[in-house]
């Protein structure tokens, strides 16, 4: 480990100076030597525990307009390239130690299962039956250019061929130079297509050779400890995307766009699959083959690169059909070559060179196409299907309006259902062919018809946002036989606020007591759990209790029913919207929850954090999959009734304190919009979604994302433990500290949530937090702002009592040294972003707005997450 820091230092050191010497090189030598003078102040000021930072800020204080733009980016780049240096020790860290002995690796999960006393026929059942389900999310999470991140990754590239003794500090220094003369920020909005290509990219440079990797992996485990191999055609991970899909909230995104998307999917997998089946091709030169081969390719020389040539001209034909359709005309889905077609003559392949005794070949380059396709199939990724439910509605209000039926809206659940069960059932087309509805209801009809037309490997969900009703999930199904849609597609209800997840088992039941409801899931039932808006509607504590107990009450239901439920959680990248580590988080779910099957949303920079390099992929593919298959055969035990009051009575006292600042202390939502940079983020180019649901609305309209992004910026961290404090406060208050002793030591959820809270508050800093309510808030919502912060400092010694440590984070020194590494450099940014802040509301400058937007992508880059 030692010698693993020292080769971190040093590369981190490396890449300072060659950032160092092209700011030099483009700004001179007196501006290097600032720079420098602000980073010593800055970690000066770090060392000195009782530094109010006032040689900083009078530094900071002194920029001009003209070098606030330059110190902004010269700290934020900083931070970019630790990063990378970071990542890439990640890899070398795991590659260090024996994959096999590695604590969530999943060769160790299957010999746990069987010392657990499984054998190894119903590991081998379970594997068989996996399907874990990755779904990327365009949600607007991600600061970093894509330019700027094929930089970072060729920065990456040259940090291995260094360790291998291949001298590469001139390309890298000409890639440093690059990023420092690239901007930062976008100077548009990425669109839904570019989000969309954005998430092929990820695809196209990492996961293409992250998946075969991983599930050779996957297949060595399972050879060395139960003796059976992965089947080449079958793969417990698949991907799906939102990117295209997504129109809650999002105008941008219409039927024409997720066309375009499909299209485009199909076209990238066609692309990607001819490229590596011609260098296959230069490599199966052999001319031995077995017979079923040679009855099939004739009496050619070169038998599989005859076969190969054909399989290639069927995918050239389909790359030129979509380019086709990408020009406005009609394709029929069934010209386009299907997954079987593709994969048949492979396997062919792949039997002969077995039989003809060259595993070896076999083994190499072919299995690994082999693998992708069970993976990635002929169409990349499926694309769900995001709506909101009022969107349904407004279609049905308008039709019964125009049949003079009365109102759809006014009618109540029970007449809803009959009318609703009543045309699915009738045979008679309900939409007229001469209706002329509105721009709105008719792109609700638009996408039905772009799903009808598309092929059905294609589609994932289709998502419905804000459900609370059976008649939510009925008029989606209806919509879509209506325009033509011929196979049963998943319809998955999102319940989001904390009354909708504690009556989503009701809602579920009440579908499943529906014959002709229950014929249509053939057996499985998908429901989709939200993270973001329930933390931000009830607070984080009663969030994931309600979540825990809405998971629970799903799993009987569907258990009650006889039919398989599959729960869709939509997490995002920080502790206030979900996140956390993927192998505790699964575990830590209630017991029965995970059969077999998971859903989960991997959203802006997570996608980049998890899968942005092949090595870290692989192994967050491996710890989905182990622990999946450890949640499925070996649930952890029900928490006990006395666990179960605890929670209970922690999340009612959590809610109404969250609440009673939120929504009902009168100050809150100025001092929120006068001390974060609420406002000014809705500037930032993140995504194509705009940052509020209503341009209108207060709070209760903005998004989870910005919510959350607002208050990390300050490093105030609010949506993650205010109410938290109050709850633990009083628990331990009244002598119940021995029993959340119990319960953080043996039930994993109390635990995840403990470990989460900790990390955030490890992230907070109330003195940056005081500083910029100093800065920017009216002096008559100061008492708020000192109320918070001492919440916020009361919280600490909560969470240490709790873990029975003095020191946040000692069992997780590497996160500690971390933040500890970063903050002298994240410092000077918040610092500038409030003094940047000050400026720009009293005197608005398009120079202040280009370098407040880059503070936000370096504290995002620093504290490594944004929304």
């Amino acid at each position: 480990m030692t010698n693993l820091d020292e080769s971190l230092r040093d590369d981190v050191r490396m890449l300072g100076e060659s950032l160092g010497r092209t700011i030099e090189n483009h700004l001179g030598p007196a501006f290097l030597r600032k720079i420098e003078r602000i980073r010593r102040l800055a970690k000066a000021g770090r060392l000195d525990a009782g530094s109010d930072h006032q040689a900083l800020l009078r530094e900071l204080s002194a920029l001009s307009e003209a070098e606030m733009l330059p110190v902004a980016r010269a700290f934020t780049q900083f931070l970019n390239l630790a990063n990378i240096a970071e990542e890439f020790h990640r890899v070398r860290l795991h590659q260090d130690v024996c994959e096999l002995d590695a604590e969530d690796s999943f060769a160790r999960q299957l010999k746990q299962l069987q010392a657990d006393g499984l054998d190894n026929e119903q590991i081998l059942r379970a594997i068989g039956r996996m399907e874990v389900d990755l779904v990327l999310t365009a949600h607007p999470t991600e600061v970093n250019r894509r330019t700027l991140i094929k930089k970072y990754n060729a920065i990456t590239d040259c940090l291995r061929k260094l360790e291998r003794g291949e001298y590469r500090q001139r390309r890298l220094n000409e890639l440093v130079s690059q990023i420092w003369h690239t901007n930062e920020i976008r100077r548009q909005r990425p669109t839904p297509i570019d989000e969309a290509k954005w998430g092929f990219a990820v695809i196209e440079g990492s996961l293409w050779q992250a998946v075969p990797n991983y599930l050779r992996q996957l297949d060595e485990s399972m050879q060395a400890v139960l003796g059976q191999p992965l089947p080449l055609d079958w793969s417990p991970v698949r991907f799906s995307s939102w990117m295209g899909g997504d129109r809650d909230g999002n105008p941008h995104v219409t039927a024409a766009v997720t066309r375009e998307v499909l299209q485009l999917a199909r076209w990238m997998a066609a692309d990607l699959y001819d490229r590596d089946l011609d260098e296959l091709r230069s490599e199966l030169s052999m001319y031995q083959c077995n017979d079923e081969l040679r009855e099939r390719a004739g009496d050619t020389a070169e038998p599989y690169r005859h076969i190969l040539a054909g399989l290639r001209r069927r995918l050239d034909q389909t790359k030129t059909l979509i380019q086709q359709g990408l020009s406005g005309h009609h394709i029929i889905a069934e010209t386009l070559l299907t997954a079987e077609e593709l994969l048949e003559p492979l396997m062919l392949c792949h039997r002969s060179l077995i039989e003809c005794g060259m595993q070896i070949i076999a083994g190499g380059l072919l299995e690994d196409i082999i693998r992708r396709i069970a993976c990635f199939g002929v169409t990349l990724v499926r694309l769900d299907i995001r709506q909101n439910a009022d969107r349904h509605a407004a279609v049905f209000e308008a039709l019964t309006r125009f049949y003079d039926l009365g109102s759809y809206l006014a009618w109540d659940e029970a007449e809803k259902q009959r009318f609703l069960l009543g045309e699915l059932r009738s045979k008679r087309p309900l939409i007229p062919a001469n209706w002329q509805p509105d721009g709105e209801i008719n792109e609700v009809l638009e996408t039905c018809r772009v799903i009808a037309q598309a092929d059905p490997s294609a589609l994932g969900s289709y998502v419905i946002s804000m459900a609370s009703q059976p008649s939510d999930v009925l008029s989606v199904i209806l919509l879509l036989r209506e325009m033509g849609v011929g196979h049963d597609m998943r319809v998955v209800p999102l319940f989001e606020t904390l009354v909708d997840l504690q009556e989503a088992h009701h809602c579920i039941d009440q579908l499943l007591a529906i014959d002709w409801y229950r014929d249509y899931t053939h057996g499985h039932q998908e429901v989709m759990i939200g993270y973001s808006d329930s933390s931000k509607d009830a607070g984080q504590l009663a969030a994931v209790w309600g979540q825990y107990q809405a998971q629970e009450a799903l799993t009987a239901t569907c258990r009650g029913r006889e039919v398989h439920l599959t729960l869709f959680h939509g997490r995002g990248g920080t502790v206030g919207r979900g996140g956390g580590p993927t192998h505790r988080a699964i575990l830590a779910q209630p017991p029965g929850s995970v059969d077999h099957t998971l859903r989960v949303t991997e959203q802006g920079e997570v996608i980049r954090f998890k899968f942005g390099i092949p090595e870290i992929a692989e192994r967050n593919l491996e710890r989905y999959t182990g622990a999946v298959l450890a949640a499925t055969l070996c649930p952890l035990p029900a928490p006990r009734p006395e666990w179960r009051a605890m929670m209970e009575s922690l999340a009612e006292t959590a809610f109404h304190e969250y609440r009673a600042v939120v929504r009902d202390d009168p100050r809150f939502v100025p001092f929120f919009r006068a001390s974060t940079p609420e406002h000014e983020l809705g500037k930032l180019p993140l995504g194509s979604r705009p940052a509020k649901r209503r341009a209108d609305g207060g709070v209760e309209s903005l998004r989870a994302i910005p919510w959350v992004f607002a208050w990390t910026q300050i490093r105030l961290m609010l949506p993650a433990w205010l109410g938290s404090d109050s709850a633990l406060g009083q628990a331990i208050e009244s002598g119940r500290l021995a029993q959340l002793h119990e319960m953080y030591a043996a039930w994993p959820f109390f635990a995840s949530y403990v470990d989460m809270l900790e990390m955030v508050l490890a992230k907070s800093d109330p003195v940056i937090a005081e500083y910029y309510a100093a800065r920017l808030v009216p002096e008559a919502l100061q008492p708020l702002g000192d109320t918070l912060r001492e919440r916020l400092c009361g919280t600490f010694d909560q969470v240490l009592k709790i873990k029975q440590t003095r020191k946040l984070l000692a069992d997780f020194p590497l996160i500690r040294r971390s933040i500890n590494v970063r903050n002298p450099y994240i410092d000077p940014l918040h610092y500038l972003q409030a003094e940047l802040l000050h400026r720009d509301r009293n005197a608005p400058d398009e120079r202040l707005e280009q370098a407040l937007m880059v503070t936000m992508a370096g504290i995002s880059a620093g504290m490594q997450n944004t929304g």
